[in-house]
């Protein structure tokens, strides 16, 4: 029996980073010393707080189905985080997902259809891609990387990209891969040909908890986009807590209403006992936050100075945990070569819409970053 598939599938590629980190435990399973920089997952365990709240929800039997949307105090002590950042939102505005991924995904199959034009900022996450042409949609790019990955620099390219066809602009602030944070100059400018255009605006925060000296503010509290943005935000980055899938987005009612239809019919709802956890992460995990955040900036300064030790300049990001590093036009090639020469698992910007870039994570231990560094250095590709 031959099996036909349906062109939302077959029309899109296997995650990047996934399929770099699965050839990167081929090898380790082979006992290859790999150092796995191509993954965005913290090193660091998830706080031990969030753990034992997790225990204690399983021992009270938070163990059956809940509320699709999620249980009310979960959605209540979100709401409260998003008036903290000036986002506001009722319980009933939210919807509560596994992983912040789903959130995006059903936030596109919601408000995308074929044809309908979406407008990505590149370098960009590698599923937006993948979630909009599972939907139907059309891409449009703007390029930052002559910027070095600032919006505020390219937004004469966002203006001319963005028309009354656009449908929906994605924004990811701290960026995944660039770790870079847009200003409120760039922010302004998207509020202005969002207004203009009539466009809906998802702002990806999935990273807003983990920045360098500076703060994002959040896309919805701008004058005019508190109803055309979506708000995504999750629990896997800032508390560590990637293997827990707790996600959730916040928007009108209207968006509300028919994404929950989406969420009903697939995950039903995030996993009990793990939204009892998430109430613990948001209101008593701020010190773990603000120590794994401080890590992460020694982290990014120390990767920086390796590698400008080997004359190698990299637009240094405020936020997240990624840097692009500039390798050769063909950068899959040269992270395949890295990985099988030097044992150092990276991911080729191409998979994010920036070919000759290699996507460093340095959510790793100092001792493994040096390691990565000099093995790069050693095997010359860099």
């Amino acid at each position: 029996m031959t099996m036909e598939f349906t062109d939302r599938v077959t029309r899109v590629e296997p995650s990047a980073t996934l399929a770099i980190s699965a050839l990167a435990t081929e090898l380790e399973a082979e006992g290859t010393d790999v150092v796995d920089l191509s993954v965005g997952e913290p090193d660091f365990p998830t706080p031990e707080n969030i753990v034992e709240a997790g225990k204690a929800a399983l021992d009270a039997g938070h163990t059956g189905y809940t509320t699709s949307a999620g249980i009310l105090e979960l959605r209540e002590a979100i709401a409260e985080k998003l008036e903290e950042d000036g986002l506001e939102h009722t319980a009933g505005e939210i919807i509560v997902t596994p992983g912040a991924k789903q959130a995006l995904y059903e936030i596109i199959q919601a408000l995308v259809q074929d044809g309908d034009e979406v407008v990505l900022l590149d370098p960009a996450w590698v599923s937006y891609e993948a979630m909009v042409k599972m939907a139907g949609g059309e891409l449009t790019r703007v390029d930052l990387s002559p910027h070095d990955f600032q919006l505020e620099p390219a937004l004469e390219d966002l203006g001319t990209a963005i028309t009354d066809e656009t449908e929906l602009l994605v924004v990811n602030s701290p960026s995944n891969p660039t770790g870079a944070v847009y200003s409120d100059a760039a922010l302004e400018g998207v509020r202005d040909l969002a207004v203009e255009h009539d466009v809906t605006v998802i702002s990806d925060e999935i990273y807003k908890e983990i920045t360098y000296g500076v703060e994002q503010t959040s896309l919805g509290t701008l004058e005019g986009m508190a109803e055309r943005t979506v708000t995504v935000n999750g629990f896997s980055k800032a508390y560590s807590m990637t293997g827990w899938r707790l996600g959730y987005f916040a928007a009108s009612e209207d968006l509300i209403d028919q994404a929950g239809k989406l969420h009903s019919h697939s995950v039903s709802s995030a996993v009990n006992f793990v939204q009892h956890a998430g109430i613990e992460a948001l209101e008593n995990t701020d010190e773990a936050v603000e120590e794994m955040t401080e890590a992460f900036e020694k982290r990014r300064d120390l990767v920086v100075d390796l590698l400008a030790d080997h004359d190698v300049d990299v637009a240094v990001p405020d936020g997240a945990f990624y840097m692009m590093l500039p390798v050769a036009d063909d950068d899959q090639a040269w992270c395949e070569g890295a990985i099988e020469d030097a044992h150092v698992a990276t991911v080729p910007g191409s998979a994010f819409g920036t070919p000759g870039y290699a996507r460093i994570s340095y959510a790793a231990s100092e001792e493994r970053l040096h390691e990565g560094i000099e093995r790069l250095a050693e095997e010359e590709y860099i």
